[in-house]
């Protein structure tokens, strides 16, 4: 895309990420610069560092800038790629730039370098996970060179300060669009469903939910896993061992997730590693309670032990199967959890988050 130096009197934000496939991040991303693209004194950018198709959609206010080249050479590639983004940069002369992703942070502080931009980046992941010692030195280098740092947790916030020592970090949760997940009006009457939603990779611990779930013992319920990823054919052959593989369904990717959410009645999560847990806050907002390992970073902020759901310490897999039980068995406890949850989703409406967004962008 060819983009014209702005003369206008709209203040211009630009936001970078490395893709918008399926995931959290590209979630959030998606909705936050939709949220921004209307309002009428801005003119956001979003650049998209990859060339494959968007698995969320935008905007038509969103101007979206994506590169055409490819390069098989992975130096020559990464090359072209942080050119290209200081380019962009330059032409688009952003007020301020946001950035996601801890290994394109870095990306885009080194791209930006000299241009005078305040240059904000968060990071998604969880917060101590260790990058090897290339990225760990280059975010020690240059994150003190932004402007700010968004943190999605309290914890986040305190690490990045000792790690980092910026002083400009401001916790900001992910925002959700609380007119997607109110399920209220689309069914007549929920299911049996425990559901779980994310990428099938080894963190997410999916082995785990599918061996508590088969010692239920429950075959009146179903366990919908809503996600694909790399570890999906040796969780099929785990459910196919334990004799569940009417019981345990594979769902893979779904863009309309907010209707897998409106059957169900549980939501599980068994993850070892979150930086915030996008589908536990979808979950509630959906009205389902959650049963959740106390991972770090995020399901302790999100829900209130036998409030509007439980939180298990990590690893303790037989109380993770008592909750699952205990919920599966009381439908009032079941309708009790489920208004909690969704009042306390409304703490993270869209409206609410985008400005905390924007407030720190413009300051």
């Amino acid at each position: 895309m060819n983009v014209k130096s702005l003369t206008d009197s709209k203040k211009t934000i630009c936001c970078v990420i490395p893709s918008l496939h399926a995931g959290g991040m590209e979630r959030v991303m998606s909705e936050l610069v939709n949220y921004l693209s209307g309002k009428d004194y801005l003119k956001c950018y979003l650049i998209n560092l990859s060339n494959k198709e968007n698995f969320y959609k935008l905007n038509k206010n969103v101007k979206e800038i994506r590169p055409e080249f490819y390069n098989n050479n992975k130096f020559l590639y990464t090359l072209k790629s942080l050119l290209y983004l200081r380019n962009s940069l330059k032409r688009t002369k952003p007020y301020a730039v946001l950035s996601f992703g801890e290994t394109y942070n870095t990306f885009t502080l080194i791209a930006a370098f000299g241009l005078g931009l305040n240059i904000f980046v968060s990071d998604r992941s969880k917060p101590d996970k260790d990058w090897g010692l290339v990225q760990n030195n280059l975010r020690k280098i240059f994150y003190p060179k932004a402007k700010g740092i968004i943190a999605q947790t309290t914890y986040a916030k305190k690490f990045i300060e000792k790690e980092i020592g910026h002083k400009n970090i401001r916790v900001i949760p992910n925002p959700i669009d609380l007119s997607k997940f109110n399920s209220e009006g689309k069914i007549t009457e929920r299911k049996n469903i425990v559901i779980t939603v994310g990428r099938l990779i080894h963190s997410k611990r999916i082995d785990i939910l599918i061996d508590a779930f088969s010692k239920t013992n429950n075959h009146q319920w179903k366990l919908c896993i809503v996600g694909d990823g790399p570890v999906r054919k040796l969780l099929e052959k785990q459910a196919f061992a334990l004799g569940m593989i009417d019981d345990v369904v594979f769902l893979g990717n779904k863009s309309e997730i907010h209707e897998m959410y409106a059957q169900a009645k549980i939501f599980a999560f068994t993850s070892y590693s979150e930086g915030f847990p996008n589908a536990i806050l979808e979950a509630m907002a959906s009205g389902l309670p959650a049963i959740a390992f106390n991972c770090i970073a995020g399901p302790a902020d999100l829900i209130d032990n036998g409030k509007n759901g439980f939180l298990v310490d990590l690893g303790d897999t037989n109380t993770f199967c008592e909750k699952l039980i205990e919920l599966m068995n009381n439908e009032t406890m079941i309708e009790q959890f489920s208004g909690i949850a969704k009042n306390k989703a409304f703490n993270y409406e869209m409206n609410k988050i985008g400005d905390e967004y924007l407030n720190f962008l413009l300051s």
